[in-house]
C-alpha cells in the first residue's frame, strides 16, 4: 500500500473539508478501496497506485475549482464520481481500433466529470513518446484525436507542475476561404482557426481557471507567426495543423525550444491548404529529421478515428481513391 499527501495550504481547510469533514467523507465513500484521512492542512491517501492516481486526480481537480470559486463544488464531485463508476462499466466494450482501458491511460478528469483517456494504441504511443522524447511528431488523418490527446498531455504536465506554461500555436492558413473578408479585428479573424484548441481546453479546465490561465499567460494560444524570435523555456509547446507550415516556418518553430521544454507537432499530410506550388514544411521536416536521435515519431491511421463511425469510412474511401 502506497501513501500520497495532498496539501491544503492554499485554501480554507474547514471550508474545503466541509462541516464535520462531510466533503471528504463523501469522497471516501465513493472510493472505498482508498484510505482518505484529513490531517491538519493535508489529506493523506493510502491505497494501490491505480487507486491513488484516481482519487488524487479527483481531489486536485476539486481543489483547483475551490481556489477559483471559493466553495466546494458538490455537483462537480458527483459528476466525477458517477463518471468514474460508469466509465469502468462501459469501457469493457471497445469499438474497432480502440483499446481495453488501463489505469495509466487516464490522463485527467474533465470539467463535466468525464474521464479523459487515450482510446487507441497509437494515442497511447503518443503519451509514451512524450515521456521518452522532448520532441514528438504525431501525424495522421482527421478525427484520430491528435490535437485533443496532445492538449490533454500538456494540461496534465501543467497540472503536475512538470512545466510552467503551455503554448499552443497553429498556422493561420485559409482552407478555401479568404481570411481578409472575415469581419472583425485581427484577433477576431484569427480566433476561428484556434477554436478547436479552445474547445479541448474547455473540456479539461474549469471556465474560471482557464480564464485565469489565459489572462496571466500560463496558457498561451497564438498564431505561428507570433512565435518568431522567442525562446520557450519550461513550457509544453504544441504546433497543430503543421501540414500548413512552410519549410521556413516549421524550421523557425523547431528552433524555439528552450531548456526543460517539451514539444508535440501534429498534422495531417492529406489536408494541406497551402498554395499548390508551396511545399509543406511538415513533410519536409519528417524527411530531414527521420534519423535524428531524441525525436519521437507516431503515425496514426483510420483505426484511430474516434469520431462518428462514418468518418472512418470516409477516410478509407478517400485513401482508396487517391491510391
Amino acid at each position: 500500500m502506497l501513501e500520497k499527501i495532498i496539501s491544503l495550504e492554499e485554501v480554507s481547510v474547514s471550508d474545503f473539508l466541509g462541516q464535520d469533514n462531510i466533503n471528504i467523507k463523501n469522497i471516501a465513500a465513493s472510493f472505498p478501496l482508498t484510505k482518505i484521512v484529513p490531517r491538519g492542512d493535508q489529506i493523506i491517501l493510502k491505497g494501490s497506485p491505480q487507486d491513488l492516481i484516481k482519487v488524487s486526480e479527483v481531489i486536485e481537480t476539486l481543489l483547483e475549482d475551490f481556489q477559483t470559486t471559493g466553495k466546494f463544488n458538490t455537483e462537480q464531485f458527483e459528476k466525477m464520481a458517477i463518471g468514474e463508476a460508469t466509465a469502468n462499466l462501459k469501457l469493457e466494450k471497445t469499438s474497432a481500433g480502440s483499446i481495453a482501458p488501463k489505469e495509466e491511460d487516464v490522463l485527467l478528469y474533465g470539467t463535466r466529470g468525464n474521464v479523459i483517456r487515450v482510446r487507441t494504441d497509437n494515442q497511447r504511443k503518443m503519451v509514451e513518446a512524450t515521456k521518452q522524447y522532448d520532441l514528438v511528431f504525431a501525424v495522421g488523418p482527421a478525427g484520430t484525436g491528435k490535437t485533443y490527446t496532445a492538449v490533454a498531455i500538456a494540461v496534465k504536465a501543467l497540472k503536475n507542475k512538470e512545466v510552467r506554461k503551455i503554448i499552443i500555436t497553429r498556422p493561420a492558413v485559409e482552407a478555401g476561404e479568404n481570411l481578409g473578408f472575415l469581419p472583425g479585428d485581427l484577433k477576431e479573424k484569427i480566433d476561428p482557426y484556434l477554436r478547436p484548441i479552445y474547445d479541448a481546453l474547455d473540456d479539461m479546465i474549469p471556465a474560471e481557471k482557464l480564464k485565469f490561465y489565459l489572462e496571466n499567460r500560463t496558457i498561451e494560444i497564438a498564431p505561428l507567426a507570433y512565435m518568431r524570435g522567442r525562446t520557450l523555456n519550461h513550457a509544453f509547446i504544441l504546433l497543430d495543423e503543421a501540414q500548413n507550415t512552410t519549410p521556413m516556418q516549421i524550421k523557425m518553430f523547431l528552433t524555439r525550444m528552450g531548456p526543460d521544454s517539451k514539444t508535440i507537432i501534429t498534422g495531417d499530410k492529406s489536408q494541406v491548404d497551402l498554395p499548390k506550388n508551396q511545399k509543406s514544411g511538415l513533410s519536409e521536416s519528417l524527411f530531414i529529421l527521420k534519423d535524428v536521435k531524441g525525436i519521437g515519431f507516431v503515425e496514426l491511421d483510420g483505426k484511430d478515428v474516434v469520431r462518428h463511425r462514418l468518418v472512418r469510412e470516409i477516410i478509407s474511401a478517400y485513401e482508396k481513391h487517391e491510391s
